[in-house]
């Protein structure tokens, strides 16, 4: 387990506004990783553990679908986070993706 990696994943995950989704590539990229989404999908199943706490919920696949649901307890539990922030989601994807679609290229500023 890369732990420094996991924590700068961390922290890009903890940047999401809530009301927004981001994908795996889009934090691998962000990183410098552009070919690492699926280790960003790993570091996410762990998220659960690390503090302060990571909105894993926020973090999807490039098509908005809820691949990593069933890291969440119960898997439902995925949508229904996403739903309180007012992300609408149908058949496990997330409806007007590109609308709520957060870049953090493009959000995050240094």
């Amino acid at each position: 387990m890369d732990t420094n990696f996991y924590e700068q994943v961390y922290e890009i995950a903890r940047l999401i506004p809530k009301g927004r989704v981001t994908s795996y590539g889009a934090i691998a990229k962000s990183l410098g990783a552009a070919k690492s989404s699926r280790m960003v999908g790993h570091a996410m199943a762990y998220a659960g553990t690390a503090h302060p706490k990571v909105p894993a919920h926020r973090v999807v696949n490039s098509s908005g679908l809820l691949t990593g649901k069933f890291h969440f307890s119960p898997p439902d539990l995925m949508i229904e986070l996403l739903n309180k922030e007012g992300i609408e989601v149908k058949n496990d994807k997330v409806l007007n993706f590109k609308k709520v679609f957060w870049n953090p290229l493009e959000e995050i500023t240094i």
